[in-house]
């Protein structure tokens, strides 16, 4: 069904599981790194292979990043709470159990506000735990990547007990046609938290940040909530808002036909956009928790706790509203600028030395129309704020024009050197020389006779030829304003 029949039909409510790997250098339970990227199985120990024997010991700097996540998200922290046991079989957990928490998490009773096509909406935000992350499964042959149809499996147990903390929304009922843009607004806005926080990169890409997106539907005036479906690891933005209106449209189709939708996870697919059933879900009580025997109840003193919200820094939501005043910006420059990724860039290119609108401008402009030629994130280009502040100054100096300004940036993206190199290099510098500039504008009146007359006459639009042919003969390095000014002069012609 489409998705605006499904809206007109089906009222979606939104739940929100969001896992985020905290970046710690050893892992939850022991001593091991946590290095993305290393070969596999070799940042593994009895410990974290669950030998027999073998006793976890908590990660105290991951639980200081636990409360000062929750502390983020307005939630309350408990001053007792403890690890528990969650029995399950999954071939890359090599405990056949996973150390989590259950009914007593760590931060509770929280929200975040976002702001969603100018308006503002409030995701209350029942839990913040911590837990430790499960290893990687790998599926070799078949068509799919997913273990039916495989030939074989193999398994990396270096992300096996890496701090995992899990983020946990209430249900999200009143978001009816932006339903895909909130849930998209809202684990883009605990990125920025995560990153302002300095508690992990949440690359989504590499597996840091992980969103697990609960859908269900119920018809027009109804009360009682549907059936929800659980799509699984959700890796990027983009695909969290896929997956919500390809989920919506789904069930709406399920429903229309009188059909009824299974409790379930489903898997999202990047190529279509679309999901498809992975296992029915199980209940909270299928996992048998009991509270983990190995591991003393965390009890955080209320001074610790008061200390960590007070070194809290400036959160994202708060920055860009000071930013935005200082800057000047309109609110629509300012969701450009947080959908593209590039506020981050701009506040660094400001604070290099450039205005912020000339900072807006390159980013949102010419890096970001590279940066989508060549499929690469804006943060990823090879090329620093400082570069980009330099190349503003060097074209407020009148050393450059934007043209040039251009090729001084596909220098530098090109690794050819810093801004001042590429001029250099490339001999970019705008021919300030008043000889040389009065020489080539004499040689353009010249070879250009009845666009002149045309000027002599009155026709002051027909200098922009004459201009054209004064930038074209410099190869693009006059200045513009400049030449125009010769033109009128030496043909008598005052504007």
């Amino acid at each position: 069904m489409v998705y605006e029949e499904a809206l007109d039909r089906f009222e979606p409510v939104l739940g929100l599981e969001t896992h985020v790997e905290l970046g710690t250098k050893s892992k939850m339970f022991c001593g091991c790194k946590t290095t993305f990227g290393a070969p596999p199985n070799t940042q593994v120990c009895p410990t974290c292979l669950a030998f027999p024997g073998s006793l976890p010991v908590a990660n105290t700097m991951a639980i200081e990043s636990t409360i000062r996540i929750g502390l983020a998200l307005n939630c309350s922290i408990a001053d007792w709470c403890r690890f528990a046991r969650k029995n399950y079989f999954y071939p890359d957990m090599p405990k056949n159990y996973q150390i989590s928490q259950y009914d007593e998490p760590l931060c509770f009773d929280g929200y975040l506000d976002i702001e969603v096509e100018g308006q503002s909406v409030r995701i209350e935000i029942e839990r913040v735990h911590l837990e430790e992350d499960t290893g990687k499964s790998t599926h070799v042959g078949g068509a799919t990547g997913r273990i039916h149809g495989a030939d074989y499996s193999i398994v990396d147990y270096n992300r096996a007990g890496i701090p995992l903390v899990e983020i946990v929304t209430k249900p999200i009922p009143g978001t009816d046609r932006l339903a895909p843009e909130v849930a998209k607004a809202y684990v883009t806005e605990l990125r920025e938290i995560m990153r302002s926080l300095g508690v992990s990169d949440v690359r989504m890409e590499e597996g840091s940040l992980r969103c697990d997106v609960n859908v269900s539907l119920m018809p027009r005036g109804a009360s009682e909530w549907g059936t929800r479906t659980e799509t699984k690891n959700v890796n990027s933005l983009r695909s969290v808002e896929r997956a919500v209106r390809s989920e919506i449209e789904r069930q709406a189709a399920v429903l229309a036909d009188g059909g009824k939708i299974v409790q379930e996870t489903r898997h999202f697919h990047e190529d279509s956009g679309t999901t498809t059933s992975g296992r029915s879900k199980e209940e909270a009580q299928d996992y048998r928790y009991f509270p983990e025997p190995d591991l003393v109840p965390i009890a955080p003193e209320a001074a610790w706790v008061a200390e960590l919200k007070a070194a809290l820094p400036e959160l994202p939501l708060a920055r860009r509203k000071r930013l935005q005043a200082e800057w000047g910006v309109s609110d629509l420059d300012m969701q450009a600028m947080h959908n593209a990724d590039a506020f981050d860039l701009v506040e660094a290119t400001v604070a290099a030395g450039a205005p912020a609108a000339d900072a807006r401008k390159w980013w949102m402009g010419e890096l970001a129309r590279r940066a989508n030629e060549t499929v690469t994130p804006l943060a990823d280009l090879p090329i620093t704020p400082a570069q980009i502040a330099r190349v503003t100054e060097l074209v407020a100096s009148g050393a450059l024009n934007d043209k040039l300004a251009r090729e001084v940036l596909e220098g530098v993206l090109g690794g050819e050197g810093t801004p001042d190199e590429v001029v250099e290099r490339r001999g970019l510098r705008i021919v300030n020389d008043e000889g040389e500039l009065s020489a080539i504008v004499d040689q353009v009146l010249a070879d250009n006779a009845d666009a002149a007359d045309k000027v002599r006459s009155g026709k002051i639009a027909a200098a922009g030829a004459l201009v054209g042919g004064v930038m074209r003969a410099s190869k693009g390095k006059a200045d513009a304003g400049r030449a125009r000014q010769l033109i009128l002069e030496k043909l008598g012609v005052s504007e």
